[in-house]
């Protein structure tokens, strides 16, 4: 930690001694007193950048703060096409707080503001709305007497005009009103920053702030260095490194508590995770739910028959909603046969998976539209024809009614089809129309597929958070994840869009992840939304923060209660009740409860978070309820997510970071500052990534080294999970993660295999050590890492070493003191190239004693478990 700040700070002086000879002919000081600082958005980069600042001594010589290095970003509306910030204007106050506001885009009728004491540290955003039907342009900032008036042009419909509003605290407005243009006084001034024409605000100020402006930057840039190291650069960096000789001892003396749910899963619905993907479900868009709306209509194809296929010349078939089965489930399919023997055909999700031998659940709802009875033939076929199962059924009703078969197929396939061929000229009625293996895990019925959940398993995850992430609070408020319609009969249930740019039918509910849970024998760890939807969502104005109405969140505060009493409650509650009429009436012994998730930490989410939180605490004080901290590991978010947990001693907060493999090696100190009187820490998200996203011996290795730093802060860390965890191929929308499929494979990456290595190998006290290098070379050091812990149910002892160098590391172990009771080991050893994805870990048996020796080889995590007294 030494080396690292000396470095940092030789980094900060040499960048200061290039600004200094511009001040060299000043005898009196090595700086003015003042300066002028110029803040501005680049304006040819059309508003995708943040505020900027330059400086001047004599307002003609203008020094940029950086290369285009932003000091505030927006944070209003989706990543990519917009967060832009446009038009800033600067304005210190009376009391020297320094308020910036903004215009977000061209159409939305509110601006943006957020406010700094030292122009580095910026407090929450807000976004109010202001104006109706109109856009909100070129925003200034006043003050008078304590009120701030805020003004800003509008030009939308082709009329011009001058709109204000005032405020005392930028979180109540008055109304907007109309103002003359000499009420309004815009300081902005047009200055040349490297060649380029920009408009901004100029600012008297000491020159200390400058100079925080400009070691803040230099700070940052030299951490961006940090971030990019990865072995790409390794022959050089290690160019004339030998074998590393270490010496480990480890104290027991020293030893303290840990969590012992540090290893978890999460899921989101996201890349196919759920329908298509973990969900055994194999017929796509099976209740002609599909919408264009789901993918916001950029697919004309993703509508009701979506999937589905009629043949035959005469044959038709439409979509109709009037008498659905249910009002959550509105559409279904009328098929119409004139040539018998040709019908309605589904591909599956990117086809049927069959395996020769198996057996197939079938049904469907179906009503008969002309009174008659209706045979109706179900075949699995391949795409040239061939026939892999066979079975029918006779429809009798002219209600909706359920018809179940089974279908055995007789042949392995990939490509299979459904096929519903009727063999009686006339209509009827078809929805909910399934096909579900009978092999799913655990043999649930309306289960999961077993490959896949066999693999998560294996990982032994103490948790499972579920059902995001992202997806738990929708993009909008009419988008929010609402638990209740995910539970009940399957027709009943209420499908919606999938932000990631799909659909969710809800077959992969509330019940089946509290079911799966208790299958894996891992606590169910579900998160809510906090009243507010994505930070990133393109729908609901006024920034995505618009939040549920206020008036509605007494409503949605009692979901929240419901969600807990579905849970844990007794069958004679009523929530408690539905949980036993879906066939388990046991409690499923929730304990946690995550509340938001990586939101703005806005005024408005702080209304309704607390309003849940106390909710929550009042009445179900054994609930530990997990806050949330934004999506990076520091900024506005983080800190005042930190410090609202603060505020009301909120038990554990969710922190998210997906960063470089280079932030990994050199933060593995992280942790060790956090303050243990503090909220606990879960670690939700993480992951490590390289250029092109992959998942391979590099960055799984980043990800163990981190770990070892999680275990050894596991009194402050309480748990963690990796993420995202499904994708399948062919469908993804984030890489990396850590578990790839099709429809007959499932591929662990080698990240996975680190997670079933810290998974299956958890321990409860952590036992400090001491390392000694035969290389003092800090870059050395920084890529070798140690956990020494202790199972208390086994007595078993469990080290995880650590090598990112090029080189293998020499190891002598000390365990004196420690009980050793065996004379041999398990070894199980995860090693490759750095570009390796295919690495697997090897299990062998390792002499040992209380001092032994072992290799460390290059790019390589070992694990050694050892019995003891």
């Amino acid at each position: 930690m030494k080396n690292i700040i000396k470095c940092k700070c030789i980094a900060l002086a040499l960048s200061l001694l290039m600004v200094m000879p511009i001040f060299a002919n000043n005898n009196k000081a090595v700086h003015p007193g003042s300066v002028y600082l110029f803040a501005y958005t680049p304006e040819n980069l059309s508003g995708r950048t943040g505020l900027q600042f330059a400086w001047s001594v004599d307002k003609e010589n203008w020094h940029s703060v950086g290369q285009n290095h932003n000091f505030l970003l927006s944070d209003y509306g989706r990543w990519g096409s917009q967060k832009k910030m446009k038009s800033p204007y600067l304005f210190q106050d009376a009391g020297g707080v320094y308020h910036c506001v903004w215009s977000l885009n061209d159409k939305d009728g509110s601006f943006a503001h957020a406010a700094s004491k030292d122009l580095i540290n910026w407090g929450r955003q807000s976004y109010p709305e202001v104006m109706q039907n109109n856009n909100c342009l070129k925003p200034i900032v006043s003050q008078n007497n304590g009120v701030f008036t805020i003004s800003w042009k509008s030009s939308a419909n082709g009329t011009n005009g001058l709109f204000a509003v005032t405020t005392s605290n930028f979180v109540n407005y008055s109304e907007t009103k109309t103002i003359q243009d000499s009420k309004r006084s815009d300081l902005r001034e047009s200055i040349t920053i490297s060649g380029i024409l920009q408009n901004g605000t100029v600012h008297k100020v000491s020159w200390d702030l400058v100079n925080n402006l400009i070691k803040n930057e230099q700070l940052t840039t030299y951490n961006n260095q940090l971030k990019e190291e990865s072995s790409k650069t390794d022959p050089v960096r290690f160019a004339s490194l030998k074998p590393v000789n270490a010496t480990i001892t480890v104290d027991g003396s020293g030893s303290k508590k840990i969590s012992n749910m540090l290893t978890g899963v999460f899921f989101e619905d996201i890349n196919y995770a759920a329908d298509g993907g973990l969900y055994a479900e194999l017929i796509q868009n099976r209740d002609f739910e599909y919408a264009l709306s789901d993918k916001e209509g950029r697919d004309k194809s993703w509508n009701s028959s979506k999937s589905w296929t009629i043949e035959g010349n005469q044959n038709t078939f439409t979509i109709d909603s009037l008498a659905p089965i249910h009002e959550n489930n509105k559409h279904y399919a009328v098929l119409k046969t004139t040539e018998i023997g040709k019908g309605l055909s589904n591909e599956g999700f990117d086809g049927i998976a069959l395996k020769a031998g198996n057996k197939y659940d079938f049904s469907l709802f179906c009503r008969n539209l002309a009174a008659a009875k209706t045979k109706i033939i179900v075949r699995l076929t391949g795409k040239n024809g061939e026939k892999y199962a066979e079975t029918s059924i006779n429809s009798n009703s002219v209600n909706w009614k359920k018809y179940n078969a089974v279908l055995v197929s007789n042949k392995t396939a990939t490509d299979a089809k459904l096929e519903i061929l009727p063999q009686n000229q006339g209509s009827i009625a078809l929805d909910m129309i399934s096909l579900f293996p009978q092999k799913t895990f655990k043999g649930r019925k309306n289960g999961l597929r077993a490959d896949l959940a066999q693999t998560i398993t294996d990982i032994q995850p103490k948790f499972m958070r579920f059902p995001g992430g992202c997806v738990a609070h929708g993009d909008g408020v009419d988008n929010i994840y609402h638990w209740k319609n995910t539970i009940g009969p399957l027709e009943s249930r209420k499908p919606q869009r999938n932000l990631w740019g799909y659909h969710q039918s809800m077959g992969l509910g509330y019940f089946e992840y509290f079911q799966f849970c208790e299958d894996m024998g891992a606590a169910p760890l579900p998160v809510v939304a906090a009243g507010v939807p994505c930070q990133n969502s393109g729908t609901g104005g006024a920034g995505q923060q618009g939040g549920i109405p206020m008036d509605e969140m007494d409503e949605y505060v009692q979901d929240v209660l419901d969600l807990i009493e579905y849970a844990n409650g007794d069958v004679n509650t009523k929530w408690g009740r539905k949980r036993a009429e879906a066939g388990h009436p046991k409690p499923f012994n929730l304990k946690y409860v995550g509340i938001g998730n990586e939101d703005l930490i806005t005024d408005i989410f702080e209304e309704r978070f607390t309003m849940i939180f106390n909710a929550v605490k009042a009445k179900h004080p054994e609930i530990t309820v997990i806050g949330t901290v934004g999506p990076f590991y520091e900024g506005t978010d983080y800190n005042e997510g930190w410090a609202l947990a603060d505020k009301l001693n909120i038990p554990m907060v969710d922190e998210h970071y997906y960063e470089s493999v280079g932030w990994f090696i050199n933060n593995q100190n992280f942790y060790d500052k956090y303050d243990r009187s503090k909220a606990k820490v879960y670690l939700g998200e993480y992951a490590a990534f390289l250029p092109g996203r992959p998942n391979n011996i590099e960055t799984a290795l980043a990800e163990a080294l981190y770990l070892t730093s999680i275990e050894r802060n596991g009194d402050v860390v309480s748990m963690a999970s990796i993420a995202p965890m499904l994708a399948k191929e062919g469908h993804t929308q984030w890489n990396p993660d850590i578990i790839y499929f099709n429809n007959s494979e499932v591929k662990p990456t080698v990240g996975y295999q680190v997670q079933k290595m810290y998974g299956n190998n958890a321990g409860d006290v952590y036992l400090p050590n001491s390392i000694t290098l035969s290389d003092g070379n800090e870059a050395v050091q920084k890529r070798i890492g140690v956990s020494v812990v202790r199972d208390s149910k086994s007595n078993d002892l469990i080290l995880k070493l650590v090598n990112m160098l090029p080189v293998a590391v020499n190891t002598q172990l000390d365990l004196k003191n420690l009980g050793i009771a065996a004379s041999q080991a398990t070894r199980i050893l995860l090693t490759g190239t750095p570009d390796s994805k295919t690495a697997l870990p090897k299990t062998d048996a390792i002499a040992i004693d209380e001092n032994f020796s072992t290799e460390m080889p290059a790019y390589s995590f070992t694990l050694i478990r050892i019995k003891t007294k």
